[in-house]
């Protein structure tokens, strides 16, 4: 259950700082609000690692170095949902960026990519995320 609530959570965030990211770009930049959204999210997280953190900041020598990546993912990450909402609108680009999410998710599972445990994605998924492919389309067909 607190794995939904925390999902729901991460998803209404995403939505609000995709949204506030492209407003503050359109002001300054992207690169510029890349920088803002990167450098403010290293000091929030650094505090709350020194009061809060568990874990050993000196274990990521033993780390396999590949998921390292993913503060580089974070860049573009922010820079493509930026860019996304743009040339999208948020409900656009936020519903593209789900069923890119899913299908990856599909992918690494069906496969055990990374370590993650193999999941087979039967028929009732993949038209699970054709009726979501289909639903973006009639979202976004504009009738004259």
């Amino acid at each position: 259950m607190l794995g939904i609530l925390f999902s729901i959570l991460a998803g209404a965030a995403m939505s609000f700082q995709g949204v506030f990211n492209t407003k503050l770009s359109e002001r300054i930049g992207s690169w510029e609000t890349n920088t803002i959204v990167q450098g403010t999210g290293l000091l929030l997280t650094v505090i709350i690692m020194l009061f809060f953190g568990k874990g050993s900041i000196k274990e990521v020598k033993n780390a396999n170095k590949l998921y390292l990546l993913g503060g580089l993912l974070g860049v573009f990450i922010i820079f493509s949902v930026m860019e996304g909402m743009k040339s999208l609108g948020p409900t656009y680009a936020v519903s593209t960026i789900l069923v890119a999410q899913l299908i990856t998710a599909a992918v690494i599972e069906a496969f055990g990519l990374f370590g993650a445990a193999k999941v087979r994605f039967t028929l009732n998924e993949i038209v699970g995320v054709a009726i979501m492919i289909v639903g973006i389309i009639v979202f976004k067909w504009k009738v004259n």
